[in-house]
């Protein structure tokens, strides 16, 4: 059911894993009054089987993308119907980064991100030494995270996180392939309050400004880790960029872009990276 087992159950087609799975108690409660009232005759000789139907249902909320791959990892040990880094692809547009099947020996400092697939210690000359197997969908790869880093990121290092790494690419004469050895890490908070050089919000016909203010204001923030909002409005007459004051500058943190995003449609919103202030 986690998996889409149960899909074609849903009527006209739709795909609520969620609301089939939130009805699992009320079918059993209905397969065991069927099977108590099997065993009785009607005064027609017959037995009364409860009906079910649309009205049977547990309603619940569909899941996300990012929810629905990990039930479908939870039930078979694996993502189904897409690739986790898929949720995060549309965050990370702007960002400079190297996609890990494009990866070459570098001198220089490279950044790539993926998902967190594995973990694993391991001793070295070094000292203790944390193996990071990162996957961004284009391939995995291994990534060396020291003592000192790991103990000061260690929250990061989650199966199943985004990861994003920078640190030096180079070739591994034990395997033939490459290994990375990380001198940065960051998750996508941290990304954001480092990178985001803005927010950009798209109002196409939805231009309430009062719902907007009350929705950015508790994220209000001045100095380091703010990044300027911009909107954009367009109408059958009409377009616009308006650059909200410094006032206006915010924190861009998740529950902010998904707030926007629930309010506008996820692809009206978007973080532009660049560092600098604008």
């Amino acid at each position: 059911m986690r998996a889409g087992a149960f899909d074609s159950l849903e009527a006209n087609g739709e795909q609520n894993r969620a609301r089939l799975l939130a009805s699992v108690g009320r079918a059993l409660e209905g397969a065991e009054q069927a099977e108590r009232q099997a065993s009785q005759n009607s005064l027609f000789g017959e037995a009364e089987v409860p009906r079910g139907g649309a009205h049977a249902y547990v309603e619940a909320a569909p899941w996300d993308l990012k929810q629905k791959l990990m039930e479908e990892k939870t039930a078979l040990g694996f993502y189904l119907s897409g690739h986790l880094f898929t949720v995060y692809e549309r965050e990370l547009v702007g960002f400079s980064r190297t996609a890990l099947s494009k990866l070459a020996p570098s001198q220089y400092q490279v950044t790539i991100a993926g998902i967190v697939a594995s973990a694993r210690t391991q001793m070295t000359r070094r000292g203790r030494m944390m193996v990071v197997m990162l996957d961004d969908g284009s391939a995995q790869l291994e990534i060396s995270v020291f003592n000192e880093l790991f103990d000061k990121h260690r929250d990061k290092l989650k199966e199943d996180a985004l990861l994003i790494v920078q640190g030096k690419a180079q070739k591994d004469e034990f395997s033939g392939g490459l290994r990375v050895t990380a001198e940065e890490l960051m998750d996508l908070d941290t990304l954001r309050t480092k990178f985001a050089g803005r927010l950009q919000i798209s109002m196409n016909g939805q231009a309430d400004a009062k719902k907007l203010q009350q929705i950015l204001a508790p994220y209000r923030g001045n100095g380091s880790g703010t990044c300027k909002v911009f909107v954009r409005y367009q109408s059958a007459g009409a377009q616009c960029e308006v650059a909200l004051g410094d006032a206006w500058r915010v924190r861009p943190e998740e529950r902010l872009i998904a707030e926007l995003g629930a309010w506008l449609a996820p692809e009206n919103v978007q973080l532009v990276f660049g560092g600098a202030s604008l």
